[in-house]
């Protein structure tokens, strides 16, 4: 699996495009804003997305999805439902996070635990991992060794939990039973920031040590 990453807004979230080698057919994940931006990218890559992937509904990660979606005519599938307030509340993220105001959306299907995602030949794993947010899920591909995990794990850190429904004790679980139950050379594209490898996340990430939090 091919990934590609373009950083968007000034939150610089990461905003991924996965690439199917053998059919180089694409999916965009966690479009979080400058939709002009992926766009551009997209054309000089050759690709048409056929999907708009979501790891959860904060809009730093899910700004441009509409906008994409109508651009391409793709539909945008997930989170887990249990974001949909979340997405409810798009127009009071706006002001929270300090973005253009963004009207509220659904999306065409929610995922669950357990579902499987195909882009091309590719066929992403979907693990719901609660705790950044109750809807989070991330997106594993056994073949190449990758997952993207949006907001729930981090090179050296966690993801956020003091906002509305987040849950540290359930971030944990998530990350101990969904990420690190993953072989350690497992590749891992977060939401923000450099990639790491689950094998450097279990033996070195000090706040699931207990060394902080």
């Amino acid at each position: 699996m091919q990934v590609l990453t373009i950083p968007v807004t000034p939150f610089m979230q990461n905003c991924r495009v996965l690439v199917c080698p053998t059919s180089r057919i694409a999916a965009i994940v966690d479009p979080g804003g400058e939709p002009e931006k992926i766009i551009a990218r997209l054309t000089e890559e050759g690709l048409k997305p056929k999907m708009i992937l979501l790891t959860h509904a904060h809009l730093d990660h899910v700004g441009a999805s509409t906008k994409l979606g109508e651009y391409y005519d793709i539909e945008i599938i997930g989170p887990h439902k249990d974001d949909l307030f979340w997405l409810e509340a798009l127009p009071m993220q706006s002001q929270m996070f300090g973005f253009e105001n963004h009207a509220a959306f659904l999306p065409s299907s929610w995922l669950n635990d357990g579902d499987t995602v195909e882009v091309g030949k590719l066929k992403l794993e979907v693990r719901h991992c609660p705790g950044h947010t109750p809807g989070h899920v991330v997106f594993y591909e056994p073949v190449s060794q990758q997952v993207l995990v949006g907001d729930v794990l981090f090179k050296g850190s966690v993801g956020r939990t003091d906002f509305p429904k987040g849950d540290a004790a359930k971030l944990k679980h998530s990350i101990e039973s969904k990420l690190f139950s993953l072989p350690n050379e497992v590749v891992v594209h977060s939401g923000h920031g450099e990639n790491t490898t689950i094998g450097y996340e279990k033996a070195t990430n000090p706040f699931m040590s207990g060394r902080f939090g």
